[in-house]
């Protein structure tokens, strides 16, 4: 019975790494590969790119719109099965867009890859681990996040190779493939994880039952207010992120770096798993909302640096500062709400955040690009670092308060905010 007790909750590796694959799939056949795609897209459609990035940006925000859905549906029938539909729906659409036949069937195609997102990726794959797991789960999103990180590393030279001998249009039918004869089975293959010793729960037996999460810190009549603050300070994030990491590249060439800088910049990748690797090896007595603050800390210093500097020093600093931010934001998204609002609905909680962050996400690029065009590079991008600092205020305010109080002479509990 004690070794039973000592494994509970254990999320079993294989579905960790399961997850941690179509993952990788998922991002790297619905967002990664696109930009490499899009010239080729934009040559056979008879459109320009501008316009073909236009429609990424409406797909972008109608899965923004779905995330909310998707998770509630998660909480209702189980992540594994809506990823496993999901699944499906990513092979059909990805088919699909193969197969359109002009410019307003390709859209339709490449809303639908979008909606099928919001079913397939983080967030949902957040919601199965918690599901399955018990007092680890935070654990697991940061391990899962380490793995999915390599999808651009992965996804981006694979496209470009397949594109070397392929049409546009056979390499989305590879990956809608991919998605319908791997994803699907890997996440059929997780339905019934449970919290316990094998990572399934036997007929009969509760010996091995999930070692109980710690209590949520923000008790139940605080939590709508919680999460609209929480809402609040993802949706400034996603403009931050979503903002830079288009126009990274180009910002270069406005600020003067130079060729070189291109080079540079490349050093986010790194940087984002760096991130969660010191974070999965040193983090995990860090209070999740304490780890936000720091994330949503680390852009505001590099968007400094390199605006103070100018110099290609401060250009791979930025890469890097900017990077390890976004790799923590990654985690933050799934392991915040968990530890605020606990399992009760987090699906829900997770989906809406989802949403706040993609739609500010689809959005702020062309934004930026209004900036710069009005006032700029160097004013933007002072605007975009204030936009930062402002995300990293309301994260700050979100973990001084939820900090549970001292035990003599006061009631746990958040502080008001």
């Amino acid at each position: 019975m004690a070794s039973l007790s000592r494994h509970a909750g254990t999320y079993p590796p294989w579905a960790l790494a399961a997850l941690g694959v179509t993952q990788i799939i998922g991002y790297g056949t619905l967002f990664y590969s696109f930009a490499t795609l899009a010239p080729d897209m934009s040559r056979d459609l008879g459109w320009n790119e501008e316009w073909i990035f236009t429609a990424l940006t409406v797909a972008l925000v109608a899965g923004g719109l779905a995330a909310p859905y998707a998770g509630r549906l998660a909480d209702r029938h189980g992540a594994a099965n809506v990823m496993s539909l999901g699944s499906i729906a990513a092979a059909l659409a990805l088919a699909g867009c193969a197969m359109a036949s002009g410019p307003l069937t390709f859209v339709a195609g490449l809303v639908t890859m979008e909606l099928a997102s919001a079913f397939v990726l983080y967030a949902a794959a957040f919601v199965a681990i918690v599901q399955g797991s018990g007092g680890e789960a935070r654990g697991r999103i940061t391990h899962l996040t380490l793995i999915a990180g390599f999808a651009s590393t992965i996804f981006w030279p694979l496209t470009g190779w397949l594109a070397s001998f392929l049409d546009w249009r056979d390499v989305y039918l590879v990956f809608a493939a991919l998605n319908l004869l791997l994803c699907l089975p890997l996440h059929l293959a997780i339905r019934n994880i449970r919290p316990g010793g094998n990572g399934r729960t036997p007929s009969g037996d509760t010996s091995g039952r999930a070692e109980p999460l710690e209590p949520a810190l923000v008790p139940p009549a605080e939590r709508p207010r919680r999460l609209r603050f929480l809402l609040l300070a993802m949706a400034v994030e996603g403009f931050v992120l979503g903002s830079i990491l288009v126009h990274m590249i180009p910002l270069t060439r406005h600020l003067g770096l130079g060729a070189d800088a291109a080079w540079l910049v490349s050093l986010f990748g790194p940087a984002q798993v760096a991130s969660r690797l010191v974070n999965m090896v040193f983090g995990s007595s860090l209070r999740q909302a304490t780890l936000a603050a720091i994330a949503a800390a680390l852009p505001v210093a590099g968007l400094v640096l390199l605006l103070m500097t100018g110099t290609l020093a401060g250009a791979a600093g930025f890469a890097i500062l900017f990077g390890m931010g976004s790799g923590l934001i990654s985690i933050i998204a799934g392991t915040v709400p968990l530890e605020l609002f606990g399992r009760e609905g987090y699906g829900r909680a997770v989906g809406l955040l989802s949403a706040a962050r993609q739609l500010a996400t689809a959005v702020a690029p062309a934004l930026l690009a209004l900036m710069i065009a009005r006032l700029e590079a160097v004013p933007a991008l002072w605007i975009v670092t204030a936009a930062a600092g402002l995300g990293f205020l309301l994260f700050a305010l979100l973990a001084v308060s939820v900090q549970p109080r001292k035990e003599a002479g006061a009631s746990n509990g958040p502080a008001p905010l």
